[in-house]
């Protein structure tokens, strides 16, 4: 079982175009292990509790609960239009969470991991928790990342965090894979050592909070939304969950293999508190998930942000440019795991280069000629040249990068090693020129065997392509008349999917050009 889960998104924005890449990174990554032949389970979905969240709803007049239904339509409808096949929502209202939160807190109580104190100090209202001098700026301020910072003095539930944050840097340290890309490590060292000595407040009260998971041994205290999101990622899975509780067979699916965040929630919730909580909760070493940690994608090098008003809405794009346009640019044009310019022009250039002139002519040009020169059926024939050759070992070693790319998450150059091919195939098509053969009876055969390897290429291609396109894969492959394509595992693409007497059907453009003059003006 492959298990993959992403980062939950706070019902108190709208989605994004961080959102939106994070959640097409994952989809695309689920859809390629299917297709190698693994069970996958792929579970997101919206964490709903939290201060933020209710000063929202009180500032519109609505209950918190009304709030979150509004803000979670959203993410859901965007998912849907940009093809996400995910087989679990996770909602942190859900009483199933809100049980499994309250048990985990009780025996963590019981075992002696939670006590209470006072504490004077200062508090992000944006981040939701309370700061420590070592988050101060060397000019002794706390930075602009923290929002507005207040002073708060309040009894508060703690979690010994400080407790195990030996064993988190022996562990990260002997576990070069826990975080991918492996030079995040070196963030995560770096915050072990700022942990050191500091507890977890975990409760909010009352008084200043209502929105929240109660804390079962003391109901005067909700729990604070980070112990709580967290936890989605077990509950949702079935840990502890009752029998009929309709959720999967948590020993089937633990642990994730990946976890998908961005990086700006790594330090200090998913490589602090996430590991600490499972082990304290009585997880193994073993048991430890895996982070697969991406970067932003920026505006002219500066993170987007309302208040710098530069914020891409995904929902936007994709009405404008179509959803497949978008899904292969947020895979293509960023390296998994570092920051990337988003730049319109180039998600334009892409799609038009790459998918509407490169690929699109592939397959309209192989299916053309197949049936102008040969009725529209595959050939049987015996020539072979040294130009046929290489290009099926560009199709090998095409195939192979591909492979090695997307085992190693790197989305950017399995389109690339795909692409490479497609080059090939046109280069292919230009030296052989079957057009030209087709004048000759003489070379019948040759037309033949160039023809074929041509549609041959363009059957493989619509498979390796189908994680991040899968509704465009599905058209070519339907003008290849062969339904059996789809059914096809990645170990099972070897060379003769097409064969002699098989039928190819009428080309229809898959990839329409984006047209620049349809562009909104600045």
């Amino acid at each position: 079982m492959f298990f993959a889960t992403t980062a939950i998104d706070y019902t108190n924005g709208a989605p994004h175009i961080g959102h939106a890449y994070e959640k097409v990174l994952t989809d695309v990554i689920c859809r390629y292990r299917r297709l190698a032949g693994d069970e996958v389970f792929f579970l997101t979905g919206v964490d709903q509790h939290g201060q933020k969240v209710q000063q929202t709803a009180e500032k519109e007049g609505v209950n918190p609960a009304t709030f979150c239904k509004k803000n979670t339509k959203k993410f859901l409808n965007l998912w849907k239009k940009l093809g996400l096949q995910y087989d679990g929502w996770a909602e942190t209202i859900d009483a199933r969470h809100k049980a499994c939160v309250q048990t985990i807190l009780n025996d963590l109580h019981d075992r002696g991991q939670l006590y209470k104190k006072a504490y004077k100090g200062f508090y992000s209202v944006r981040q939701e928790q309370f700061l420590t001098d070592k988050e101060r700026g060397e000019d002794g301020e706390f930075g602009a990342e923290w929002g507005e910072v207040v002073e708060i003095e309040e009894e508060n539930w703690y979690f010994k965090l400080s407790e195990h944050v030996a064993w988190l840097r022996q562990f990260v340290e002997s576990n070069e894979d826990f975080i991918i890309p492996a030079f995040r490590r070196s963030e995560v060292l770096n915050a072990i050592e700022r942990a050191e000595g500091n507890d977890l407040c975990i409760s909010r009260p009352k008084s200043r909070l209502r929105w929240g998971i109660e804390l079962p041994f003391d109901t005067d205290y909700v729990t604070y939304v980070w112990f709580d999101a967290l936890i989605n990622y077990i509950s949702f899975a079935g840990y502890l969950a009752a029998d009929d509780a309709e959720l999967p067979e948590f020993e089937k699916l633990w642990p994730a293999n990946i976890h998908v965040i961005g990086k700006d929630i790594m330090v200090p919730s998913h490589s602090i508190y996430w590991p600490i909580m499972l082990k304290a909760i009585g997880f193994t070493d073993e048991q430890m998930p895996q982070l697969l940690v991406h970067g932003w994608w920026n505006i002219k090098g500066e993170k987007m942000s309302k208040s710098l008003g530069n914020v891409v809405d995904p929902d936007v794009l994709a009405d404008k440019f179509g959803t497949d346009a978008l899904r292969y640019y947020l895979v293509r044009d960023i390296i998994t795991g570092k920051d990337a310019d988003f730049n319109l022009d180039r998600l334009i250039t892409l799609y038009n280069t790459e998918l509407a002139n490169s690929l699109g002519n592939l397959c309209n040009r192989s299916l053309n000629m197949t049936k102008r020169f040969l009725g529209g059926e595959l050939k049987s024939f015996e020539y072979d040249s040294d130009d046929c050759i290489a290009l099926r070992e560009s199709l090998t070693k095409s195939t192979a990068d591909y492979h090695e790319a997307m085992q190693k998450y790197d989305t950017s150059a399995a389109m690339r090693a795909i692409y490479s091919h497609v080059s090939y195939c046109d280069g292919f098509a230009q030296r052989n020129a079957p057009w030209e053969l087709a004048k000759h009876e003489d070379k019948q055969d040759q037309l033949a065997a160039v023809l074929y390897h041509m549609v041959e290429s363009v059957a493989h291609i619509s498979i390796l392509l189908s994680p991040v396109l899968p509704e465009c894969s599905a058209k070519i492959q339907s003008q290849l008349l062969k339904p059996e394509l789809s059914e096809l595992l990645l170990d099972q693409l070897k060379w003769g999917l097409m064969q002699a007497g098989d039928q190819t059907g009428k080309p229809k453009p898959v990839f329409p050009r984006i047209v620049v003059e349809e562009l909104p003006a600045e």
